[in-house]
């Protein structure tokens, strides 16, 4: 009985002490930190997609005389993808005048960054003078853009940015996970240590994913005297290379360099960090766009630029860090990088003389396969014809058939030929050297 009556009160003891303890821990104990605050998109300054690309339908529509637009579309595995491309000339019969100096533009590479594509409409509403530059002279400035065909790519990645739309704010790839500016061939595939598959993923092989293909081909039939890819998460200048931490050599690095030190102190303030992507931004990035037109397509300027970043904000506060929330930052951007396009647009033209004077690489000697080249010459047809992609891809595998058995006959004639030629040599009769 008394041991009955010890475990008891051990029992209550021991009980009394577990309460006390959790009582403590209760007490003591501080609350888990709220998660950040995220900053939802400010649907008062960003248009939504669609709505973006409707304004710039009806721009285009407006201005006819100096605007057209075409959409190209493809898709593998089940995976559907679209690309808007639109042209400004300003006399629309000029727009294959290849003594024009040409110039490529490509925003909403990441959909995360929503600004880069308003930039993208303002620089279009600029172009067909519905909205004006301060201290911009429009006669000169026609004057200028008369020797120019500007292709701007406004959305680059559709299916990425309605992702991010429908609330995944952080999201940078595109709409199967896919980063679009590590898909590209040149040194593709590499994964440095701080390697993070959520925001580097580079596919599984180069231009797997629909929009880089469409953006290959468009470059290829294109072949544009300036390059440019636009980002936002910092103000920087980038020139090649992103896969290492040096610059090309020669004309064409100091070509570049001397532009973006222009646009630096006049439109950047000095605020821009200037130089190679790789050796810049404090990591190297492999399978780049930029990095692609320069080597490949030999696009003789080739950069990619950061338009906007707010360091001080939180990694997980995405829409924040890459895009301004506020109406006077984002008038600001807009303005100050307007400008700077268009400062690049009034320096174009002497760029291409230096350029003809040197001699720039024609299309017959740049070093791309013929399965690219076709591509990108087939996809110039269907936008200039207007006809449809069925055609488009009928009229590739044609073509791709043809020259495969024109290379395969040729091969084998050779072959033959040859091995008649060494048939008659060893067949023929051989005098004898000794006397009868």
């Amino acid at each position: 009985m008394a041991l009955v009556r010890r475990r008891s009160i051990f029992r209550l003891y021991c009980f009394s002490i577990s309460v006390f303890a959790c009582l403590r821990i209760f007490i003591n104990c501080e609350p888990d930190p709220a998660p950040p605050s995220l900053t939802p998109i400010n649907r008062d300054l960003y248009h939504s997609s669609g709505d973006l690309m409707e304004q710039i339908s009806n721009l285009v529509h407006r201005h006819p005389d100096k605007l057209t637009t075409e959409t190209i579309k493809t898709g593998n595995k089940g995976y559907n993808a679209e690309l808007n491309v639109v042209t400004y000339c300003r006399n629309r019969k000029d727009g294959d005048d290849r003594t024009k100096f040409r110039i490529l533009l490509s925003f909403g590479q990441h959909g995360r960054e929503l600004i880069t594509s308003e930039l993208a409409l303002r620089i279009l509403s600029i172009l067909s003078e519905e909205q004006f530059l301060s201290n911009m002279d429009p006669t000169s400035s026609n004057s200028v853009l008369d020797k120019l065909v500007i292709k701007v790519v406004p959305m680059e990645n559709m299916n990425g940015r309605k992702l991010v739309e429908d609330g995944d704010l952080c999201e940078r790839r595109n709409g199967r996970g896919v980063d679009l500016n590590r898909n590209w061939s040149v040194d593709w595939g590499k994964k440095e240590k701080d390697y993070d598959p959520h925001e580097e993923n580079p596919g599984t092989a180069p231009f797997s994913e629909p929009e880089s293909q469409m953006m290959r081909k468009l470059a290829i039939s294109f072949d544009p005297h300036i390059w440019v890819n636009v980002h936002s998460g910092m103000e920087a200048l980038f020139m090649p290379y992103d896969h290492k931490n040096t610059t090309p050599d020669g004309l064409p690095s100091e070509r570049m360099r001397r532009l973006l030190e222009e646009l630096n102190k006049v439109h950047c303030q000095k605020r821009c960090m200037i130089g190679s992507g790789g050796g810049s931004v404090g990591y190297l990035a492999h399978g780049t766009a930029t990095d692609y037109m320069f080597d490949v397509v030999r696009v003789p300027m080739a950069f990619t630029f950061e338009i906007y970043g707010d360091a001080e904000t939180s990694s997980k506060d995405c829409f924040k860090m890459f895009n301004p929330v506020d109406h006077a930052t984002f008038n600001r951007v807009l303005n100050d990088w307007s400008a700077a396009f268009f400062a690049i647009f009034r320096m174009a033209p002497h760029q291409l003389d230096e350029i003809q004077a040197k001699g720039s690489l024609s299309g017959a000697d740049k070093g791309i396969s013929i399965d690219e080249y076709l591509d990108g010459y087939l996809i110039e047809r269907t936008q200039r014809y207007e006809k449809k992609k069925e055609v488009l891809d009928f009229g590739m595998q044609e073509i791709r058939t043809y020259f495969r058995l024109f290379l395969l006959s040729s091969v084998l004639l050779m072959f033959m030929f040859c091995s008649r030629i060494s048939k008659n040599k060893y067949s023929r009769p051989i005098a004898s050297v000794m006397s009868p």
